[in-house]
């Protein structure tokens, strides 16, 4: 793919779109262009090609470079050593209000395997990320695509995280049934408890730490917790965590 073949479809674009240049996802939308087809290859940044398209990128663009999200991300990845699922991009957020949200990067960057090959693109041709790759796992590369479900930031569940009673008393814990309702995980459980709300998790073992944590002041014994109403209120807003 050609610097100037891509200059054109963005000049291109932006006189079908009335003079406003289209974001970097809509652009790959209406063009096929994929982000890696110009993304250390000719611009680390969208916001340089409209530039150099004679354009100003609008400022919704701007609120986040890309080179400023994988490097946050990296940062990331050398805390946990390992690269985040959603409930860990969450939990940072959390902890960290200029950490981007998981929607930010799944719209940035799409999928889960294209975010790790952005990644290690980046750490290539960067100083200073030697130990990164190593961490990120596999990815899934544009020509396994075509034969291959690519899995979303966003949307993979792989287990559950549950909120059931017994008399006065509350249990948090995990289980990776996926696929199970929520009368079948009851089931599944030694307990003889009621459900009273369950989770959908990429990240049962972060999330369920989570609860725990957030709960702890309030722990009994073990996965065992004194709630009241508002605790009980704050679990059942989470559909997927």
């Amino acid at each position: 793919m050609t610097r100037q073949h891509i200059l054109d479809e963005i000049r291109r674009t932006t006189k079908a779109n009335g003079g406003v240049p289209l974001g970097r996802d809509r652009f790959q939308q209406v063009t096929g262009i994929r982000y890696t087809e110009w993304w250390g290859r000719h611009w680390s940044r969208w916001s340089d090609a409209v530039r150099e398209a004679g354009f100003t990128p609008n400022q919704l663009q701007g609120a986040y470079e890309d080179d400023e999200l994988v490097e946050k991300l990296i940062g990331l990845i050398r805390e946990i050593r390992r690269f985040p699922a959603t409930g860990d991009l969450r939990l940072k957020k959390r902890s960290d209000a200029s950490f981007p949200n998981d929607k930010v990067l799944a719209s940035h960057f799409g999928s889960a395997s294209n975010l790790r090959k952005v990644v290690i693109d980046y750490c290539g041709s960067h100083p200073g990320f030697d130990d990164i790759p190593s961490l990120c796992g596999p990815f899934v590369s544009n020509r396994d695509k075509e034969s291959t479900t690519d899995e979303q930031l966003s949307t993979d569940v792989v287990g559950f995280v549950y909120l059931m009673k017994r008399g006065r008393h509350h249990k948090v814990g995990k289980t990776n049934a996926t696929g199970r309702g929520e009368y079948e995980l009851a089931i599944q459980l030694p307990e003889k408890l009621s459900t009273v709300h369950v989770i959908k998790t990429d990240d049962p073992d972060g999330i369920e730490a989570y609860w725990h944590k957030r709960f702890a002041a309030k722990r009994g014994n073990g996965e065992w917790f004194s709630l009241d109403n508002s605790d009980v209120t704050a679990f059942k807003r989470r559909k997927f965590m």
